[in-house]
């Protein structure tokens, strides 16, 4: 008996080691490849046949009610890609509203990476109920499977929601109550999102809709995308189908959310908008997001603001980060302090490579505010504007799938500055010694001390994985 134990042990060793090398083995080196970067950025400038008109999402509540009026008016499809979707209040209302637009014969895509899916998602009666609709259907992107660890890594870090090829919004959002609604006021996160409006149909495909209807098409078709949650009813089903759309007819009822909206007067129109991504297969990528964003930004005249929740850099974004500092006259680097940040792994990173950033010359801006930043924004002089998923860190560089559409017009670029800048009000620009430039009225946030010795011990045990970070 004990030699078969021994035995077992030696088995589940063996085992444990083969996932763990399997897993981070491949994404140790960052790729050097071109991928589908290039150094012409003139199509960034262009102006677009395809009209279009935005507008920023930076509430949660606002970004919850736009979300249900654009599902009330579909009429064809709804797209939704997201990396998080949990069990809450915003996502009961959201899964009520999409139930009863797939009762109306609306096809109902949703996306969801596949390890966030599996953890948040299977078992749920909601999802399961969901799922089993004749006219919606759910994916997840590359679910993890021990017997082959390289899959554990590879997430699909995408937030969008299509409608009819006429509504896109896109930005950091996760789907649950921590960035949507306003049902847990103690427990939030805020986030931005940029709402693209197109009042006719795009022919010829050149639109930013357009642009990501052809990407989601192309990721949700791979061979890594699998079907979950079976097309069959049961009882437990159908009463949460019930409960959905008893849930539908009260917020109804309620007018949670407007029968119509008028697109035209709360969006300002923009001359383009072109979607960055990098590479959708699994496995480590070329930097093709981070390569695109460092020439547009090291390009610039006057100013580069960059807003980010987390950073963490390899050697060649220090390198970009530095040179950009150089050339452009005005540049400034918002990222949470690590009291604020919710993040603990790069809050960790951050503990011993602050000053590495700091370095760079590039003034960088600690957020001092009551809840965590998650919005990975950038305004470029007066008339660009990036916002999207890509947090400047190794993981969305180097590993993840990453959605960024960067908007050419300077309507939009002022709505943004002005939203970024509020940011930087509750901000203090931290100094080589550790400290902080004095700012009246703001004062630094004191960190909890628990969570500070957790940092200063990850810090160093983390380094060797921090390409996963």
């Amino acid at each position: 008996m004990g030699k078969v134990l021994k035995a077992a042990g030696i088995c589940f060793l063996c085992f444990l080691i083969y996932v763990i090398l399997g897993a981070v083995l491949p994404f140790g080196i960052a790729k050097n490849e071109t991928g589908n970067m290039t150094d012409d950025i003139s199509r960034f400038y262009e102006v677009s046949d395809v009209k279009e008109r935005a507008d920023l999402i930076e509430e949660n509540e606002d970004a919850l009610l736009t979300r249900l009026s654009m599902i009330e008016q579909a009429k064809e499809e709804i797209i939704l890609s997201t990396f998080d979707i949990r069990v809450g209040n915003s996502t009961t209302d959201i899964f009520s509203a999409l139930i009863a637009a797939a009762d109306r014969g609306v096809a109902v895509k949703i996306y969801v990476d596949g390890l966030y899916g599996m953890i948040h998602m299977r078992g749920r009666e909601i999802f399961e109920a969901a799922g089993s609709h004749e006219n919606l259907e759910i994916r997840f992107y590359n679910e993890p499977n021990l017997l082959k660890p390289w899959t554990i890594n590879g997430r699909m870090h995408d937030k969008y929601v299509i409608v009819d090829d006429q509504l896109l919004l896109m930005g950091g959002r996760n789907m649950f109550d921590y960035f949507l609604g306003d049902d847990t006021p103690d427990d939030i996160g805020y986030d931005r999102e940029v709402l693209i409006w197109q009042e006719e149909e795009d022919s010829k495909g050149r639109g930013a809709i357009a642009q990501v209807r052809e990407y989601f098409t192309e990721i949700w078709n791979q061979k890594f995308s699998k079907p979950v949650f079976e097309k069959q009813s049961t009882e437990k089903m159908e009463e949460e189908l019930k409960r959905l759309r008893e849930h539908y007819q009260n917020m109804k009822k309620q007018e949670k959310f407007p029968v119509s909206e008028n697109w035209r007067e709360r969006t300002v129109e923009i001359e383009n908008a072109v979607l960055v991504t990098n590479p959708n297969h699994i496995m480590k990528k070329s930097p093709d997001v981070w390569y695109t964003l460092y020439q547009l930004m090291n390009q610039a005249k006057e100013s580069v603001m960059i807003q980010t929740p987390y950073a963490v850099f390899s050697k060649e974004m220090y390198e970009g980060i530095e040179e950009i500092a150089q050339n452009v006259p005005d540049t400034k680097l918002l990222v949470n302090s690590r009291a604020v940040g919710d993040n603990m792994v790069a809050s960790a990173d951050y503990t011993k490579n602050w000053k590495n950033i700091v370095e760079t010359k590039m003034p960088v801006y600690e957020y001092q505010g009551m809840h965590s930043c998650h919005g990975k924004s950038i305004v470029i002089d007066d008339d660009l504007s990036v916002i999207g998923s890509y947090n400047f860190d190794m993981r969305s560089t180097y590993i993840d799938t990453e959605t960024m559409p960067v908007i050419y017009g300077k309507s939009f670029n002022e709505m943004l500055r002005a939203e970024m800048d509020k940011i930087e009000e509750e901000s203090l620009v931290r100094k080589p010694d550790g400290s902080y430039e004095p700012r009246e009225g703001v004062s630094a946030k004191e960190i909890n001390k628990g969570k500070d010795i957790f940092y200063q011990v990850a810090s160093w045990v983390l380094q060797p994985f921090r390409y996963l970070i």
